[in-house]
């Protein structure tokens, strides 16, 4: 930027911050609560914010608090402050509980939750509070028009969790803890049944106990490995169309074998 532009541009800026100084040192709230508006309008949330903060003692008992507490909720809200969007819009619902708005704030309290939950790695408590707010939004208000986009949030939250569970569970196998990651992901295929990976979670079951029992004691790997045999017999009655179906058949040929060879070696030694 040229030195004559930045200068002027400096200037400007100098120029708005007097300006806005100059209406938070007013002693007239209905000018302030004016100012507000129009900086609401034209997308200045922050100086919006402070103008209403500012002036809420003033008309807490007017007929204004309502729409200007609504406004200052949504200050936060586009300034992407999703943790103290979601307070007021609480608080909102519970200063004025049959407001026509009440359904809104209640969609976007949810949806601020929402907004809070990060990626499948870490804590998902926002997470689950969005996807428990959204569906109770959907049995509260059955015939709402928002309802379609909380079902969307709710699928979304619910993939989150479920990658997030996968991958704990994928963990407990990576790390050669393979009864722990067969139940992980017994967990997993109970928790999300209509998965559409749901057979691939079978089939990790069946791996994770195989190889556990793999790793056994000799007097125990007969009963694991007809866990294992149980396992492969349910993916089948429940996957018979899955294209893993041949790898689970595999496996049971595999725990079969197994169980042949120890018994022979049995009869061995017993003879």
């Amino acid at each position: 930027m040229k030195p004559t532009i930045l200068l002027v541009f400096t200037i400007f800026l100098a120029g708005c911050s007097g300006h806005f100084n100059k209406i938070m040192k007013s002693h007239d709230p209905e000018y302030k609560l004016r100012m507000a508006e129009q900086f609401y309008v034209k997308k200045s949330y922050n100086k919006a914010q402070q103008l209403y903060e500012d002036v809420m003692p003033f008309f807490k008992t007017s007929k204004e608090f309502e729409d200007l507490y609504y406004k200052y909720a949504y200050c936060a809200w586009y300034q992407r402050d999703y943790f103290n969007a979601e307070n007021l819009f609480k608080n909102y619902l519970e200063i004025f509980p049959n407001s026509a708005r009440a359904e809104e704030m209640d969609f976007m309290r949810a949806k601020s939750f929402y907004e809070q939950s990060p990626k499948p790695e870490l804590d998902q408590t926002n997470t689950i509070k969005a996807l428990g707010m959204m569906q109770t939004f959907i049995n509260t208000h059955p015939g709402s028009a928002r309802n379609k986009e909380a079902g969307e949030i709710i699928d979304i939250c619910r993939n989150k969790l479920e990658i997030k569970d996968y991958k704990s569970a994928q963990l407990y196998y990576d790390l050669g803890q393979f009864r722990a990651a067969g139940v992980a992901f017994t967990g997993v295929l109970n928790s999300y049944p209509d998965s559409p990976k749901a057979d691939e979670y079978k089939l990790m079951v069946i791996k994770s106990y195989f190889r556990f029992a793999e790793m056994s004691v000799t007097d125990k790997k007969k009963e694991r490995f007809e866990q294992v045999i149980n396992e492969c017999n349910d993916f089948s009655d429940r996957f018979p169309n899955s294209g893993l179906l041949k790898e689970a058949e595999h496996y049971l040929d595999l725990s079969k074998t197994n169980i042949n060879k120890l018994s022979n070696e049995q009869v061995k030694t017993s003879t």
